[in-house]
């Protein structure tokens, strides 16, 4: 990624069952429109829904500054704190090794915004899958966006075959 470059956006799943991580990713520049849904996604939680800032660790944030907002309502204390504890953690550990091994310019993460739109599971009940799983959706996601991938010939080759954790046809 380089000064100019266009938002990026990627996807990850990793994991199967309650435990499985699935995050979708959007990286763009300070001052352009992932800044203003940064802030707003920030400014205006909402019932179960509630984005904070990544962290490593208490008061030190993970670079660039990436902001999880939770696409699975929270629903007892349970999820929350997978969602909270371990999700985060991975989210973070994820980023944070994108950055050290390149795939994220380690010179412009100051100039740069992550949201992270992350589902966990509302029966997810394993904390270090739950972790692994993050940490490993998360690389992946930054890897499609920075990548660009899928590749359009890779889509069209499957699409009369669509299916997802949900839905398989007969």
């Amino acid at each position: 990624m380089s000064y100019g470059d266009p938002t990026l956006v990627g996807e990850g799943f990793v994991g199967s069952g309650p435990n499985a991580a699935h995050l979708n990713v959007v990286l763009g520049r300070k001052g352009g429109p992932i800044e203003t849904a940064w802030a707003t996604a920030l400014a205006t939680p909402r019932q179960g829904h509630a984005a904070f800032v990544v962290i490593l660790q208490p008061n030190l944030p993970v670079k660039p500054l990436t902001l999880f907002v939770n696409k699975a309502d929270i629903r007892g204390e349970t999820h929350a704190n997978l969602t909270w504890g371990p999700a985060q953690a991975g989210v973070a550990r994820g980023v944070a090794g994108a950055v050290a091994d390149g795939l994220v310019p380690r010179e412009e993460v100051d100039d740069l915004l992550l949201l992270a739109a992350v589902w966990v599971d509302w029966s997810a009940d394993d904390a270090d899958e739950v972790y692994e799983n993050n940490t490993l959706a998360t690389r992946a996601a930054l890897e499609a966006a920075v990548e660009r991938k899928p590749s359009l010939d890779k889509i069209l080759a499957v699409r009369d075959t669509p299916f997802n954790a949900f839905f398989r046809p007969r």
